[in-house]
């Protein structure tokens, strides 16, 4: 490419773990990179990050602050709250377009946006979504264990997950909102375990009269006739969403949803890669990092050995 337009090798979309680990791989590698952080990070309610070595319990945001000192010394260029509203494709990469009209040029685009989680409308659902809301045993598991929990069964798979979640406490409430039927031999396999079913339909999630240190925290599950359930701890799967960007781009996702990626990390969209919890329902921040670093990698060999070819070799 060459234009008078800003150029880039590689732009990544998502200031995340994946985006960030990304950008750290791809900047020691002498790539030319730009990070576009919309700065609205999914996991901003949780106290901390956890099954991260090394960063085990760290807050989120300083986990994305120390990231971010870290690409200093390769040349990353990182914009925050700066969102991208397009990606076209021209016939030598792509055209990114930021919200205010800035574009930039580049050869390669790297999807690291998540997901959207569409939170049920419950009451009280959303003030306690990250506080006493999980999604992930492994993330949040540990600091609640033997508590009393409950779980949002939306579907046959959770009746299994409650099972599963019985490694971490033993005093567990599966809510299946009556819509969810129970096979006889799955109900005995959860009363052998000491799971309870409660198949009446929730009213409301009620909040402590207190708060904690982090904001609210749940006390008990209202349900439709009055009774009250004391629970601490929620776990639950909302429905997930690609963004409104991934889904411009039309990308091809599979059945739950999630962005397809081929073994190097590409989309449908050839030169459009994708790492982290857009794609895959294993979502964490240690597998998220995982994949940037992978996709970096994938995408670093594409373009050394294009450069290669062209007789390119970076400045500097």
């Amino acid at each position: 490419m060459r234009t008078d337009a800003e150029q880039k090798d590689v732009v990544i979309i998502g200031g995340g773990p994946a985006g960030l680990s990304a950008a750290l791989m791809l900047g020691r590698a002498r790539k030319q990179v730009l990070l576009c952080d919309g700065g609205s990070p999914r996991n901003s309610a949780a106290e901390g990050i956890h099954g991260f070595v090394t960063r085990d319990g760290t807050p989120p945001q300083e986990f994305r602050r120390i990231a971010r000192e870290q690409l200093a010394p390769y040349g990353v260029d990182i914009l925050l709250d700066t969102r991208v509203t397009a990606v076209e494709r021209l016939a030598s990469g792509f055209r990114v377009v930021l919200a205010g009209g800035r574009a930039v040029e580049c050869r390669r685009v790297l999807l690291a946006t998540g997901m959207i989680d569409e939170l049920p409308d419950l009451p009280g659902y959303r003030e306690l979504w990250g506080r006493s809301i999980f999604q992930c045993p492994y993330c949040h598991g540990w600091e609640i264990r033997d508590r009393p929990w409950g779980l949002l069964a939306t579907g046959a798979p959770a009746l299994d997950f409650a099972l599963f979640l019985t490694g971490w406490s033993r005093d567990l409430v599966v809510f299946t909102q009556g819509l969810l039927e129970v096979p006889p031999e799955q109900r005995q396999r959860l009363e052998r375990a000491g799971v309870r079913v409660e198949e009446r339909k929730i009213l409301r999630l009620l909040p402590g009269t207190g708060h904690g240190a982090h904001g609210a925290h749940l006390e008990a599950v209202e349900l439709e006739d009055g009774t009250r359930v004391a629970r601490e701890v929620l776990f639950a799967h909302p429905h997930q969403r690609q963004t409104e960007l991934v889904q411009r781009l039309g990308v091809a996702l599979d059945e739950q949803g999630f962005v397809r990626i081929n073994e190097q990390m590409e989309t449908s969209v050839p030169g459009v890669h994708a790492a982290g919890d857009l794609t895959t329902r294993f979502q964490a921040a240690s597998m998220a990092a995982g994949a940037g670093t992978m996709a970096a990698a994938m995408m670093n060999h594409a373009l050394n050995m294009e450069n290669a070819a062209a007789g390119l070799w970076p400045e500097g």
